[in-house]
């Protein structure tokens, strides 16, 4: 860098290089990361009557922050959540900046010393047992569309699995054992930050799974809608909130909670911790980074 106060090269630095090779995050982060950035440049820019492009690293105070924080949006008003996520991202450009720029190291503390909002976290929905069986038995097996969406709904309750990662899922990614012989049966997911994990199948459903991609070649997806396309994320959700209707009258409870693959997955949680598992399996089996994020569910579990 020629100017090693100059915004714009740590900007594009930190997007095409730092959060792609060495953080390794997902793509979807990456993006939110970079409107983030690129809301926050605008608002600088409004503020100081500076071109974008000629914005320093010092520019982007503390105080401008804090004032450019609450209107991240002019639409409709900023929960904290939404807040803390943008700030987030800040405070990896800023930690970026005072790690790669020594002469930045003030400048890098003073905006991670922003605090993120403090917010009332809600408890988690989850599925009682019945409300469970009875989503299952909402399929109708004697349709191929049934037979799809019982083992769709299956997977999701057995691995607790993101609907990203089930709507990835391609049959490489199995490892089914034949019907009748014993052995762990186990499906590799793909998730968040590109991570992998291994997680292992039922032996019901690694039979619905091996019926399903029966004929099937390796590359494509598992799971995949009435035209022959592959799922969408969209589509999971779609269907988990399909059946969830059909069962609203067996289980009025069920008016009032949000079921959503989400909600199978916090159900999986829920049912691993009360069979006795331990944390760190279930948070190896739900994929997640930071051990803190597993404890949510015994603690929402629990009180």
């Amino acid at each position: 860098m020629n100017n090693s106060n100059l915004l714009a090269p740590w900007v594009k630095r930190f997007l095409a290089e730092y959060l792609v090779t060495v953080k390794n995050l997902a793509r979807s982060t990456q993006l939110s990361y970079r409107d983030t950035l690129g809301r926050l440049i605008r608002h600088a820019a409004n503020e100081l009557g500076k071109r974008p492009d000629l914005l320093n690293v010092d520019d982007i105070s503390r105080e401008l922050i804090n004032r450019f924080l609450p209107s991240l949006t002019t639409s409709k008003l900023v929960g904290a959540r939404t807040v803390n996520q943008r700030l987030a991202a800040v405070h990896s450009f800023a930690r970026f900046v005072g790690e790669y720029g020594p002469e930045h190291l003030q400048w890098s503390g003073c905006v991670l010393s922003i605090p993120f909002r403090k917010f009332a976290r809600p408890q988690i929905p989850y599925l009682e047992k019945p409300e469970m069986d009875a989503l299952l038995a909402a399929a109708n097996l004697q349709t191929a569309q049934g037979v799809r969406d019982h083992a769709l709904l299956l997977f999701l309750y057995n691995t607790g699995a993101r609907a990203t990662e089930a709507a990835q899922l391609k049959v490489e990614d199995l490892q089914l054992q034949p019907q009748g012989v014993a052995g762990n049966a186990f499906v590799r997911l793909l998730g968040k930050g590109n991570r992998v994990r291994l997680c292992p199948l039922w032996p019901q459903t690694a039979s619905e799974l091996s019926a399903l991609v029966g004929g099937r070649s390796v590359g494509q997806q598992v799971f995949i809608n009435r035209c022959g396309m592959p799922i969408t994320r969209f589509g999971v959700h779609a269907l988990v909130e399909r059946y969830a209707k059909r069962i609203e009258n067996q289980f009025p409870a069920l008016k009032t909670k949000r079921v959503s693959p989400h909600s199978v997955r916090h159900t999986t949680a829920t049912y691993l911790l009360r069979a006795g598992v331990d944390i760190n399996t279930i948070r190896a089996w739900l994929g997640h980074v930071s051990l803190n994020t597993t404890n949510v569910y015994a603690q929402s579990i629990w009180r």
